[in-house]
């Protein structure tokens, strides 16, 4: 049996993670007690006895946590980041096992693997392939534009709409330096920086992430069929679902406590627009879900 322990478990995507691995037999859950949750040396010790540390935690304390399982030489344990610090690091995997056909190999043989964000994994699943494809130019100038439920947002905005009531909707990162631009930049393939608009709706959980473009500034000038065919080709045989049909609506809750990812292309030929969108629960695949996915990779348990 396996043994993990993850660092920062009692924040959202760290119980989500717990929840996930408690109806997993194969894989058992360390903790340390609760009063030495913040215990360098304790956390040191529990790392040394597990086979993978999560790391829940915000960005400079995942570095710390990191220096403190390297510290252990080979006794390290492997190690998956839910925080934004690695994830263009050089020395990190990226933990899309959907990016490629080699990439989920890649996170099987990785020690240390970085968890994608919410919005980047509905942006790059949508991206990606028609980059590789030829479909769309690295360098096309490309406008993201997402909305999610306030559960993404930390603890303070949890706080705002819960105790509070909070915004109906509301705009945010404004000044497009987004923590996740980096790594839609990256592992999209793109060769220029996309300008990324998100939102929070006054829901808990779900997302929307579109994309919308203009037939004729692409290389062929595609139709909405060649858009689907391509992302069709790239995602048969896992469980990213590219969706035949194409509601007159669609609203952001309806994959909440799942682990999916549905692509959907959208558009009017006659005016030569598309506009491409992904569905999932930023706490599922956008976060936790996608967690377990890696660590059942990284732990040689199959995705």
């Amino acid at each position: 049996m396996a043994s993990v322990f993850i660092d920062g478990e009692a924040g959202t995507t760290g119980l989500g993670i717990a929840s996930r691995l408690a109806a997993l037999r194969e894989i058992t859950v360390r903790r340390l007690p609760d009063a030495h949750r913040k215990d360098p040396a304790a956390r040191r010790d529990i790392m040394a006895e597990v086979d993978l540390v999560v790391l829940c935690l915000p960005d400079e304390a995942a570095r710390e946590s990191t220096a403190l399982a390297d510290g252990l030489g080979n006794a390290a344990p492997k190690l998956l980041d839910a925080s934004t610090a690695h994830r263009v690091h050089p020395d990190w995997t990226y933990g899309f096992p959907e990016l490629t056909a080699e990439q989920a190999g890649r996170i099987a043989r990785a020690r240390k693997v970085a968890n994608p964000g919410c919005y980047p994994t509905g942006a790059i699943a949508l991206i990606r392939p028609l980059v590789d494809a030829g479909l769309l130019a690295a360098d096309h100038p490309v406008t993201i534009n997402a909305v999610s439920g306030y559960s993404g947002g930390g603890k303070a905005m949890i706080a705002a709409h819960e105790k509070d009531g909070g915004p109906a909707f509301e705009l945010y990162g404004l000044a497009l330096e987004h923590k996740h631009v980096p790594e839609t930049e990256r592992y999209g393939g793109l060769a220029r920086r996309p300008i990324f608009v998100p939102s929070v709706g006054h829901f808990r959980q779900g997302m929307l992430v579109s994309v919308p473009l203009h037939l004729d500034t692409l290389p062929g000038r595609p139709g909405l069929a060649d858009l689907r065919a391509a992302l069709a080709a790239r995602y048969a045989g896992t469980a990213i679902r590219v969706m035949d049909t194409t509601p007159a609506k669609l609203e952001p809750e309806a994959l909440n406590d799942t682990d999916t990812l549905e692509l959907y292309v959208f558009g009017n030929e006659a005016h030569g627009q598309a506009v491409l969108v992904a569905r999932l629960d930023n706490l599922g695949k956008g976060a936790s879900g996608a967690a377990v996915q890696n660590l059942r990779l990284m732990l040689g348990l199959g995705a």
